[in-house]
């Protein structure tokens, strides 16, 4: 038998407010009337209420005091302030102290009824609500991933998916959010398929393409730029930051900036940061890094850093552009070099450009395949997400922001890729020379099976530089992830349900561009 919703409700005259405390009792409530802010508070203290009505104007503690003493036991319950004044100050106070609603004297039964139903009702209601509109909107989108769709239809319909991901998580209904992640699983298995079928033609210029990495800062800062006039344009790369990740933090900049423009874009493969990062910031694609630049084209075989040369990338960019004033490049790759960068913001003034490069977001997803902690602290998209949040709002790089809003600069917050939540193995074999990315290879002599992969054979037509003369690519689709036979299960265990990047997935490779104006 479920329990019926438990109200308080404090107020001197509470005898007068008998027949408004029946009627709840009527509607389905429990109600416990007390004459004072004492009582309120012993009441409070002993038994666990759903609501507080409680009166401004009480002798001994008033309102006020009583609402902050409530607030200091029970800072999740929900309280609603009822007042005979409706003097600014005594609002401001209340609203200062998170009341939840209030009302103005005399108050009628169906006020108080309407009051309770939207704070006890409204996320049961909401979630109705989203499930209905869900369902509906379910049938279109099955039909869409029926049909062909070009790639500015594919980024709706994953900015679609993964918005009713965050609004069915927030109703907590998993039965709905099974129908959704099956058809989402279903979106995967079309858009690896869309892309099989025309990424060559993309990156030969044989059809209309989406935008892409290597194009992506030749063809859309100038417009940035121009927007922007004279003030500064801070370019901040937030390596990994998938759609809903971006979603889950903009509310975060509300206060200080505007969306002057949200677009996404699509990274390029390998959806890893050695290659769609330093497309993005070299404006050529990998091959053309390794013939034009080869100092700056550290190969999959060797030691170290693959993007030790995105500032040199980046100037020369710069340079064929005709980009004109002072430029400067910061990578963060850690909490203190991200202070040290806020310590020294005023020193960036004047500048015409200034890149940030924020690494957490990758570093997190790492993390997280490494460190059980982290992964009992996201172990699934809704807890990534929240984790990422949770990050953004107490990390260097937003303060960084609020900076960039006080020096009324223009702001791009972009990404190089995104990443997936891997569950399904796929065996390959290679020899010493294959990389170890789970969702891509490169190697002159792989073993697998053409039907379980993505692909390339002839690296030189997607903009890929070839190791060896028999060099192929092969990606990862959906959720799955490459695995050497040996060790297999020692590698499914480790890795299953981690987040990786690389492959072919919307999570990986549909990612934002969001340009913001200072409020």
């Amino acid at each position: 038998m479920n329990r019926r919703p438990h109200i308080l409700w404090a107020d001197d005259e509470i005898d007068l407010l008998r027949p408004h405390m029946i009627f709840l009792k009527e509607k389905g409530y429990e109600v416990t009337g007390v004459n004072s802010g004492i009582e309120a508070l012993e009441q409070v203290e002993a038994f666990n209420f759903d609501v507080v009505f409680l009166d401004e104007n009480m002798p001994g503690i008033h309102g006020i005091e009583t609402l902050q003493r409530i607030k200091a036991k029970r800072p999740d319950l929900p309280v609603i302030m009822i007042t005979k004044s409706e003097e600014e100050h005594i609002m401001e106070e209340a609203i200062g102290s998170k009341i939840s609603d209030y009302l103005i004297k005399p108050v009628n039964p169906n006020q108080i009824l309407l009051a309770v139903k939207k704070i006890l009702d409204n996320r049961r209601l909401q979630g109705e609500q989203a499930q209905s509109t869900y369902m509906r909107e379910f049938r279109e989108l099955a039909m869409r991933l029926g049909g062909g769709m070009d790639a500015d239809e594919w980024a709706e319909v994953y900015q679609r998916l993964m918005h009713w991901h965050v609004t069915l998580g927030e109703s907590g209904d998993r039965s709905m959010l099974e129908i959704l992640e099956t058809q989402h699983a279903e979106a995967n298995h079309q858009f690896a398929r869309f892309v099989e079928a025309h990424y060559e033609d993309w990156m030969t210029g044989r059809s209309d393409a989406p935008m892409l990495s290597h194009r992506l800062l030749p063809e859309w800062l100038p417009d940035v730029l121009k927007g922007a006039g004279e003030r500064p344009v801070f370019i901040v790369v937030i390596d990994n930051l998938r759609w809903d990740q971006w979603r889950a933090i903009a509310p975060l900049l509300r206060d200080a900036w505007h969306i002057a423009e949200e677009r996404s874009y699509f990274s390029m493969l390998p959806t890893a940061t050695q290659y769609a990062r330093n497309a993005l910031f070299a404006g050529m694609t990998p091959s053309d890094i390794e013939r034009l630049m080869p100092s700056c084209w550290i190969p999959e075989s060797a030691e170290g850093s693959k993007n030790a040369h995105e500032e040199t990338l980046q100037r020369a960019l710069f340079e064929r552009m005709g980009i004109e004033g002072r430029s400067s490049y910061h990578k963060i790759t850690n909490l203190q070099a991200g202070k040290r960068l806020v310590d020294k913001f005023h020193e960036l003034k004047g500048q015409r450009i200034c890149t940030v490069v924020y690494n957490f977001v990758d570093m997190l997803s790492h993390a997280r395949s490494e460190m059980e902690v982290i992964k009992e602290l996201a172990d699934d998209e809704a807890a990534y997400r929240s984790l990422t949040t949770s990050w953004f709002a107490h990390s260097p790089v937003k303060e960084m922001m609020d900076l960039m809003a006080e020096m009324g600069a223009r702001m791009v917050l972009t990404t190089d890729h995104g990443t997936m939540r891997v569950d399904q193995p796929v065996e390959v074999r290679g020899d010493r020379e294959t990389n170890n990315n789970l969702r891509y290879k490169v190697g002159k002599n792989l073993g697998y099976h053409a039907e379980e992969v993505m692909e390339i054979r002839h690296p030189e037509r997607v903009g890929l530089p070839k190791p060896n003369v028999s060099s192929t690519y092969i990606f990862a689709k959906s959720r799955d992830f490459l695995v050497y036979p040996n060790n297999h299960a020692k590698y499914v265990k480790t890795f299953r349900d981690t987040f990786q990047h690389g492959g072919v997935s919307l999570e990986e490779m549909i990612i934002p561009w969001v340009v913001l104006d200072p409020k």
